[in-house]
């Protein structure tokens, strides 16, 4: 099993930015975590980050054909962007959303999820770890 894990906007500030929230751990660290979790698990794994939307759109739709799943955190894109929820669903290949913190449980513009209607399930508000519960979620569904 080949699997994708696409960030998105300002996760590569992770250990910076507003650690109360997200944690104080790095970016580096989360590569390494799911580097590692995949490794045990025997799980193909590319893991990478943007700041930009179509990249991200581009990336999903790269994916067809080559990966079994997607774990998506599109950020701040997560609330505004319909052009992920249309390349999650374009592509077909099993996605699972992932947040770091619980979107829900903060500001109301934050409920909003857009990609959610694409995805298979949605991890939120278990820092790190959330990543790795993602990845066995698709190890099931696939």
């Amino acid at each position: 099993m080949n699997i994708l894990v696409l960030n998105g906007p300002n996760l590569n500030l992770l250990g910076k930015r507003e650690p109360e929230i997200y944690g104080q751990e790095s970016y580096t660290t989360l590569v390494e975590r799911i580097s590692d979790h995949c490794l045990r698990q025997g799980i193909g794994v590319e893991i990478r980050q943007t700041n930009h939307e179509g990249v991200l759109v581009d990336w999903i739709q790269e994916a067809a054909g080559k990966y079994d799943g997607i774990v998506l955190n599109p950020a701040a894109y997560t609330h505004t962007s319909v052009a992920l929820l249309d390349a999650v669903k374009a592509v077909g290949i099993p996605t699972v959303e992932v947040h770091l913190s619980d979107p829900d449980s903060r500001e109301d513009f934050r409920h909003v999820s857009y990609v959610r209607h694409a995805c298979v399930a949605a991890v939120k508000g278990k820092g790190y770890a959330g990543y790795l519960e993602a990845i066995d979620l698709l190890a099931k569904e696939i």
